[in-house]
């Protein structure tokens, strides 16, 4: 039974890591080509759906890293699994710090509405972002050698 929550907590870190991959380097990449209404409009709905979504996956890693560890706590590999969870607790610290403060303003702004500093604070975020997806991709990576 545990070798099967090991290996669930391992794909759900790691389709995390992918899909923040994903916003980090594909999505924003993609709405920044667009006009800069359609950029700011592609970015707020991002927020809103992703912001709905995240916090139970960031949550939901965490306690399934935390679990795996409870339950192979005097095993070999247990550290990696505790240092990939703390890194978990780091990317949910930084989440609710850095970058929910500025989702939660940015989710809802239009063009008619939006802050003169809107850009600047769009690439804030995507700069705390970026520091969070290396927490998370050390953190799975962890989490894999563990597996294995």
């Amino acid at each position: 039974m545990l070798n099967a929550l090991e290996v669930f907590t391992v794909v759900v870190v790691g389709l995390l890591v992918g899909v923040e991959l994903s916003v980090a380097f594909i999505i924003n990449r993609i709405l920044g080509a667009l006009p800069e209404d359609s950029y700011q409009l592609g970015r707020a709905h991002g927020g809103r759906m992703l912001g709905a979504l995240m916090p139970f996956w960031y949550i939901g890693s965490l306690v399934l890293a935390v679990v795996w560890a409870a339950g192979r706590w005097h095993q070999s590999g247990t550290g990696l699994v505790v240092t990939g969870a703390g890194l978990l607790v780091l990317s949910v610290v930084m989440s609710i710090l850095l970058l929910v403060p500025i989702n939660n303003r940015s989710k809802s702004w239009t063009p008619e509405n939006r802050p003169a500093d809107w850009r600047e604070q769009s690439d804030r975020w995507d700069r705390y972002h970026y520091a969070r997806v290396a927490v998370l991709v050390a953190a799975f990576t962890l989490l894999a050698a563990a597996l294995a």
